[in-house]
């Protein structure tokens, strides 16, 4: 075996090691504080909702242990077997080697890699959350989810990778840059054309009826200087009884997205202060921080791959011949998560400093912390959130602080907010 395909074995395999350490660290600290509820969230959760909270994080871990050790076995079987130099050959084979045929190639072996999961996804819908009262989607809506998932892929994804290819073979040693571009310009546009196109293929979107609350939140509009196309409700409970609320868009074509389990499970001064609570991230420009570090990450993953593309050894150790640009994609896309996954902590660190900051500035707009500390506390209840996630877990999976932490923040923000 090749020395480079041996150390992609043994990377995928430290990942999953990595994972199931802190998989293993996050279910001792649930169990610690299984049998009582700590003081801190005694006004959260009465005991039996405690309870059944305990047990949906522990049935979660250990699903996720499966999924993780599943998924780390078959993409090392894949690159080990030579299942995607097989691939390639028949692809090079009945339809050529031209950019449609290798965009089709990574295409088709990205979705070949995922049909093993399938099993565990029907699971963790059907079973898992079925038991603890979550699922609300028929297989036919998850189904279709999956057949408009693959559609979309085609429709969107295969022309993106054949002007790719396209460009590594015609725009020079710099052609990085130039797909680097033309990729962050399709993001772009997909941020205006996604919430008019393509949610609405899995979602219904309806305008929020006239009344009380849509004044309330018009009203925090105004004040904050939010401007906002509409207020759209989604039909979140077609599929589960999670709730939810976000703002897609930008400019004029900027919309505020509330889930119908949201609305019921909040008051109007809570909804108010989760509203608040994302405006605070427009006002803060957390959205255009995160879009320039994107953007910034896919640069520094473009220059990798034509880095990669360059390297003999790296496709021989893995079954392809050198000169075909399409293998070096596929290789990088595949394993370029056993190395930005040790970076996650990083990344998560910045998310947390945005959720502070708009936690503050919805504490300023709505006038004190306790809106919004009673919405927190509703929908780690509603969700049944793991209250007690182990520090070192939090910091890998988590993007959000901890309830407590935030309601220590909260708390401890100057008075004169």
């Amino acid at each position: 075996m090749k020395l480079i395909l041996v150390i992609a074995i043994a990377l995928i395999a430290l990942k999953w090691l990595g994972q199931i350490i802190l998989n293993q660290l996050n279910r001792k600290n649930i169990l610690a504080h299984a049998d009582e509820i700590p003081a801190a969230f005694s006004e959260v959760m009465d005991k039996p909702t405690y309870s059944k909270s305990v047990a949906y994080s522990l049935a979660k871990s250990g699903l996720s242990k499966i999924e993780l050790t599943w998924d780390a076995l078959i993409l090392a079987l894949a690159l080990s077997c030579s299942f995607f130099p097989s691939l390639l050959e028949q692809f090079s084979k009945h339809l050529g080697s031209g950019v449609w045929s290798m965009a089709a190639f990574l295409l088709a072996g990205g979705m070949l890699l995922s049909i093993p999961s399938l099993p565990l996804d029907w699971y963790s819908q059907f079973v898992l959350e079925e038991k603890f009262g979550f699922n609300k989607t028929t297989p036919c809506v998850w189904f279709m989810d999956r057949v408009k998932g693959l559609t979309l892929a085609v429709l969107l994804g295969l022309p993106l990778l054949a002007l790719i290819l396209w460009l590594a073979k015609a725009a020079g040693s710099h052609w990085w840059v130039w797909a680097w571009a033309f990729v962050t310009g399709f993001q772009l546009l997909m941020m205006v054309l996604a919430p008019m196109v393509i949610l609405p293929l899995f979602n219904k979107f309806t305008p929020l009826p006239e009344g009380s609350l849509r004044e309330r939140l018009l009203e925090l509009g105004r004040k904050t200087g939010f401007v906002s196309s509409s207020i759209l409700v989604m039909d979140g409970s077609k599929r589960s009884s999670h709730s939810n609320a976000f703002f897609t868009g930008f400019g004029r074509f900027r919309r505020i997205v509330l889930f119908d389990t949201l609305i019921e499970q909040l008051s109007e001064p809570e909804l108010e202060a989760v509203l608040a609570h994302e405006v605070g991230h427009y006002k803060k420009r957390h959205i255009l921080k995160m879009l320039v570090w994107s953007t910034l990450g896919s640069l520094v993953a473009f220059y990798g791959v034509a880095w990669l593309a360059g390297q003999e050894e790296f496709y021989r150790a893995f079954g392809f011949a050198p000169g075909n640009f399409a293998p070096a994609l596929l290789l990088f896309a595949l394993l370029s998560g056993v190395v930005t996954f040790w970076l996650t902590p990083l990344g998560n660190r910045m998310s947390r400093k945005h959720e502070y900051q708009a936690d503050a500035y919805a504490c300023m707009t709505v006038r004190g912390p306790s809106a919004l500390i009673g919405a927190l506390r509703k929908l780690n209840e509603k969700n049944l959130s793991n209250l007690t996630p182990h520090p070192i877990y939090s910091s890998f999976y988590y993007s959000h602080p901890t309830l407590l932490e935030r309601e220590d923040a909260l708390k401890n923000l100057p008075a004169a907010l």
